[in-house]
């Protein structure tokens, strides 16, 4: 079985994953994945993810040209946004997940920072989360907005709209989704509670122990 061959089965798989556990509905939600040529994958436009059909994802060559396969996602710029970034990203998952979607409508989150560090994990697989602002979908500066983040944060959140998330793999990205997705899920219910965080020193002390930037 060929590189291309296993991935686009991968990304068949997790798709039908995170749509079967309700983290992505209707047609919302895309995955790419960069193959070994330097061309990408990703999953096409108006296609649910847990219908996805290995043979007709699209298929961009080095160059970001669409080559074969149906009609890309609307959102491919905030993957490439990532890509052209992130030398490490190997795959990118972006969701219009219920809690992590509901965090960024709130108004009085931190903007350089939105999720508070809530549990080791959290830090392991996020870290900080910088609110991109609010541009309508499809809108260009949109993916400047993006682009001008990715190189620092592997992890941004969409202001009313959602994660984007980079990982050195597909399954690495998957996990970082879920576990910020979980934190939102944690924070929104830990609303109007008193919080007892992680302290700065316990996060930097993750950060030392686990080569963390």
């Amino acid at each position: 079985m060929s590189d291309e061959t296993r991935a686009r089965d991968e990304i068949c798989r997790v798709g039908a994953s995170l749509f079967d556990r309700g983290l992505t509905a209707g047609s919302s939600g895309n995955i790419s994945v960069r193959l070994e040529d330097g061309g990408w994958l990703m999953t096409p436009t108006d296609v649910s993810m847990g219908a996805l059909d290995p043979a007709r994802l699209s298929r961009f060559d080095a160059k970001g040209c669409l080559l074969s396969g149906d009609a890309p996602t609307k959102e491919a710029f905030l993957h490439f946004s990532m890509y052209g970034e992130r030398a490490d990203a190997a795959a990118v998952v972006h969701l219009h997940s219920s809690h992590a979607t509901a965090v960024s409508i709130l108004r009085d989150v931190d903007p350089q920072d939105v999720l508070p560090a809530l549990t080791a994990y959290y830090v392991m697989r996020v870290g900080r989360l910088p609110l991109v602002p609010y541009f309508a979908p499809g809108d260009p500066d949109l993916a400047h907005a993006v682009k001008a983040l990715a190189s620092r944060h592997h992890a941004v959140l969409l202001a009313n709209h959602g994660p984007v998330v980079a990982g050195t793999s597909l399954a690495n990205a998957q996990h970082a989704t879920e576990e910020l997705e979980e934190t939102a899920k944690l924070f929104l219910m830990l609303q109007n509670h008193a919080l007892r965080t992680l302290t700065p020193d316990q996060v930097a002390d993750l950060r030392r122990r686990f080569n963390l930037t």
